[in-house]
């Protein structure tokens, strides 16, 4: 069976976005940052996608190792991404590519699918469909990558829940900048 595994920046107050989308308050993250969500990113076997966070990730790194200036990091998470098996869940794209599968029926029912499969972690990414999977129990671990702003308002990171879920603190770590990254495996 595979670990699906939940993770992102957050604003301190819960949010992975402030209102219209905006994701600026987490500015470009320090190398050392960068490279600890690279190291995240080689070990998934697959990568679950909603529909907005996949327009924003599909919409730069197809190419981001050939923008002028990119980094070593910039141009190996290009590669690595591009080359990752992904399912984006969405019923209104019509076209994905970049070694990438639309499903655009039941979110749950596929995740649970996905999850019974022999293979590497699962990464799952986009408030609502992590929403999903968080209500149907399917998330085995949390990661939020803290950043020192409070945001006010926008899309949160936990969604509402029918009852609680206990989770067990496996790892924190301090990032420059004031970035603090804590991860949880849910306890079973």
């Amino acid at each position: 069976m595979r670990k699906l595994i939940f993770g992102m920046n957050v604003s301190v107050d819960g949010y992975i976005a402030a209102p219209g989308d905006d994701i600026g308050w987490s500015g470009p993250p320090s190398d050392e940052l960068f490279q600890w969500w690279l190291d995240q990113e080689r070990a998934s076997g697959l990568t679950l996608y909603g529909r907005k966070l996949w327009e924003t990730m599909s919409s730069y790194w197809p190419t981001g190792d050939q923008q002028p200036g990119a980094s070593p990091a910039e141009i190996e998470f290009a590669r690595n991404w591009r080359d990752t098996p992904k399912v984006v869940f969405s019923s209104t794209i019509e076209k994905v590519d970049w070694n990438t599968r639309l499903v655009t029926g039941d979110a749950v029912a596929e995740i649970t699918r996905l999850k019974a499969e022999d293979g590497g972690p699962m990464t799952i990414g986009g408030a609502t469909l992590a929403g999903a999977a968080m209500r149907a129990g399917l998330i085995d671990e949390y990661v939020l990558a803290t950043h020192p702003v409070l945001v006010g308002a926008g899309t949160p990171f936990f969604t509402g829940l029918d009852s609680w879920v206990n989770l067990d603190l496996v790892e924190t770590r301090t990032f420059p900048g004031g970035v603090v990254m804590t991860r949880y495996e849910t306890r079973r």
